[in-house]
């Protein structure tokens, strides 16, 4: 037997153990997915690229066993590599078992809350003697026995036959071979490896967990606490302070009063514009749109032409500013309504993976449908696992694009986004039902490409960001032009907003100056005005939710523009520091130093006394992040 036998027969055992397990789980909820529409068979089909990635992985080292080891210690390899596979299938086993009493307790397959676990070995280990009995004892039946029969059965023979041919045949198939696995384990030839995301195939959640393979949602799991471990006191590092003191100050100082839970912020808002036929939601989120590209926000002239009209007929928020610096810090905000979290952002933390507010789950028992509209891979950033696992009825990307007229590096073309979300929002419109929606657009981000005879390019550089803010721009107008054809746009707030700026320039501290972001809200019966104060990104999700007319309760740190208690500051996220803007003042928070203060003047910030209640003010308010994101608070 060579090498390539040898591999895939340690391949095809994995495999056959994680079929197993998945084909038991099929059949046990098969009641929960039997009458939806999609073709659940396909199941096992992704389930086998989730489980092939994991495969390939483990097979690196029988892989270099088999090709690497010398003739001499023959032996001692083929001893190594038997009860390598003997520790491998037994952990495979023993995953495949937990993952059925875990899918009965969480709905989910083993996670984050699996790896927990084990720093708690006793009382995880009563636990399962009391709850858990019949499946522990199954589990330790099923490994003795496998363990007899691999033991006994499993020869050395096949691999010393290998490693007793020639090295040079062996070592050469070893660059060949490992390609094979890299490719395997990436199972993508794009620019990013696949993920937990490429699991979530379906609108179904237990089907997309059946689909999953368990060895490696823990494997992630375990990935994520090594290299963000200090997640539980990430704040800490910003200085220290009791948690309900934080949270009070907090509640204090954004002014969000009669909370249901002392560590909570969710609360009741009633609607300014309450109404018996609340409006669907539309969010357009524009990438690296800052607001000094666009004229009707103060910015340069002559590239967004269609917003500046468009200004003319609805709400200006002169003063937004974003979360951060990233997509994924302002996808959190526009759609969760809260502040940046330190550390990693929320779209990738374990623990924001399911029962995290946002806009799906706050308008679900309203009879809304919601999705996420992306011309690109939803799994970048985790996006498609956080919007599924987060209760979005669906997730539209690059791959359900029909003939796309243009294609780039990034997906689509914006153009053909707002075709699909056009017809997205009529079909649902025809059939009376609600909707809320963010569509997120890619044409800025480099390099820079979008279909030729769109737009002039702006000073005849087509693969510009000016030119690609331009040609967002005419995404953003051919959108509107499109949506007022139809019938759903006089039931329907719109909102166009950026994620972020781009290329924060500027030797300030934190550049305050380069986070102002366009935000303009547009709708039949909005009235046109300009706003002033500062806003924040979840100042517009408050803004927006409130005019579609509904009393709602949620937990979001800003408030809506029409609201008495709408605050007149904004925190913003630079890398690792924290920028407190406050009417014309800002603190500034950087790990292991003291607060610093500064008053902010002609975009500049210009130092000045220490304001300590302030700086107190910013630490508690990523403390209270922290602990509302560990404790699993914001819902």
């Amino acid at each position: 037997m060579n090498v390539i036998q040898q591999l895939l027969s340690y391949y095809l055992y994995m495999i056959s153990i994680f079929f197993i397990g998945r084909l038991f789980l099929f059949v046990k909820y098969f009641d929960k997915f039997k009458d939806t529409e999609v073709n659940y068979w396909l199941t096992f089909l992704h389930g086998l690229r989730m489980d092939t990635m994991t495969a390939c992985i483990i097979l690196a080292i029988p892989l270099m066993v088999l090709t690497l080891s010398p003739k001499r210690i023959k032996k001692i390899s083929s001893i190594f590599l038997k009860y390598y596979l003997l520790v491998i299938l037994t952990v495979v086993i023993y995953i495949e078992i937990a993952t059925i009493p875990f899918v009965d307790q969480y709905d989910v397959r083993p996670n984050f809350i699996f790896v927990e676990y084990l720093s708690f070995p006793k009382e995880i280990f009563n636990m399962v003697i009391n709850e858990y009995l019949t499946e522990l004892i199954s589990a330790i039946i099923a490994i003795i026995i496998f363990s007899y029969f691999f033991i006994t059965k499993f020869k050395t023979d096949k691999i010393t036959t290998v490693i007793e041919t020639k090295y040079i045949k062996r070592v050469l198939l070893f660059v060949p071979i490992l390609f094979i696995l890299v490719m395997g384990a990436r199972s993508s030839i794009g620019h990013r490896p696949a993920n937990l995301s490429d699991a979530l195939w379906s609108p179904n959640r237990t089907i997309n967990e059946i689909t999953k393979n368990s060895l490696h949602s823990i494997g992630t799991a375990i990935d994520v606490n090594i290299h963000h471990s200090d997640d539980i006191n990430h704040a800490r590092q910003y200085g220290k302070m009791d948690v309900e003191v934080a949270i009070n100050r907090v509640k204090t100082l954004l002014n969000i009063t009669n909370t249901k839970e002392i560590f909570s912020l969710k609360r009741l808002e009633k609607s300014h514009f309450k109404t018996d036929q609340p409006k669907n939601l539309v969010i357009f989120l524009q990438e690296s749109m800052g607001a000094r590209f666009v004229e009707a926000f103060g910015g340069e002239k002559g590239i967004t032409p269609n917003i500046n009209k468009l200004s003319k007929e609805g709400i200006v928020l002169k003063n937004t500013y974003s979360n951060g610096t990233r997509s994924n810090r302002g996808i959190v905000g526009v759609t969760a309504g809260i502040y940046s979290v330190p550390g990693k952002t929320i779209l990738k933390r374990n623990k924001a993976s399911y029962n995290f507010f946002n806009i799906a789950s706050l308008l679900k028992p309203y009879g809304y449908k919601t999705s996420f509209i992306y011309g690109g891979e939803a799994r970048f950033d985790n996006m498609k696992n956080w919007f599924i696992g987060n209760g979005f009825t669906n997730v539209i990307e690059q791959k359900d694009f029909v003939n796309p007229t243009f294609v780039g590096t990034w997906g689509v073309c914006d153009g053909d986004l707002v075709v699909r979300a056009n017809e997205e929002f009529k079909e649902l419109d025809a059939k009376n039902q609600r909707f809320a929606s963010l569509m997120f657009s890619q044409s800025s981000h480099s390099p820079y490409e979008y279909p030729d005879n769109k737009i002039e390019p702006h000073e005849g550089e087509k693969a510009s960001l000016k030119s690609a803010i331009k040609y967002a721009d005419f995404a953003v107008g051919e959108f509107i032009k499109l949506a007022k054809k139809e019938h759903y746009y006089k039931n329907t707030i719109f909102v166009v907003i950026a994620d972020h700026n781009i290329r924060f320039e500027g030797d300030d501290m934190v550049p305050v100056s380069q986070f102002p972001i366009p935000a303009l809200i547009l709708g039949q019966d909005i009235e046109p005005m300009v706003y002033d104060g500062i806003t924040s990104q979840p100042d517009v999700l408050a803004t927006v939710l409130d005019l579609i007319g509904l009393d709602l309760e949620y937990p979001i740190m800003g408030h809506s523009i029409f609201s008495d208690k709408k605050q007149n500051l904004a925190l913003l996220q630079f890398h690792t520091s924290y920028a407190l803007l406050k009417d014309n003042k800002v603190v500034i928070l950087r790990p292991g130093k003291k607060g610093v203060t500064f008053l902010y003047e002609n975009e500049r910030l210009l130092p000045t006394e220490h304001d300590s209640e302030m700086e107190k003010d910013t630490l508690a308010l990523l403390i209270t992040i922290d602990h509302l994101y560990n404790k699993q608070l914001y819902n």
